[in-house]
């Protein structure tokens, strides 16, 4: 398991040179971490193609670029993926193994969603915003299990 303070550096050190941190932000990622994997516990889920520590599927990942990071308006976040991960392009196993580059993708998902991020100091609404947005509302997860999932593994 991750601590959730060396999650938190993680995550500063995955944003903000993109310009993508924010206390929202790093509360919700640290919120989804804590729900998808226990804080790293697993990296890969036990059946279904989900990897790291956010369990971002994939064709999620695919998705990232090619219908939002492929656009020539994005230019400067795909080098500076490429300058703070050390990635270029897709890759399932940086998605898995690498946090820094999982934190920056599972942000871009959060930051694709026209509905603004919940203010940090309200975790039930973080946990239905990572609800509708992460998870989807086809997931089994409920926005129940971020909360109690976050209370348990970053609060703690």
């Amino acid at each position: 398991m991750i601590d959730p303070q060396y999650l938190r550096d993680i995550v500063r050190i995955s944003l903000v040179p993109l310009k993508l941190w924010s206390q929202d932000a790093e509360e919700l990622l640290l919120m989804t971490a804590a729900h998808e994997s226990h804080m790293g516990k697993y990296t890969r889920q036990i059946k279904g193609p989900a990897l790291g520590i956010y369990q971002m599927e994939p064709g999620t990942l695919n998705d990232n670029y090619k219908n939002y990071l492929n656009y020539p308006a994005q230019k400067k976040i795909r080098d500076k993926i490429l300058n703070v991960s050390g990635v270029n392009g897709a890759d399932r196993g940086h998605l898995q193994f690498n946090p820094i580059y999982s934190t920056i993708h599972a942000r871009i998902k959060y930051r694709r969603s026209p509905a603004p991020l919940p203010n940090a100091s309200d975790p039930w609404a973080l946990a239905e915003y990572a609800k509708d947005i992460f998870n989807t509302r086809r997931g089994k997860a409920t926005p129940a299990d971020y909360y109690n999932a976050y209370r348990e593994f970053v609060l703690s």
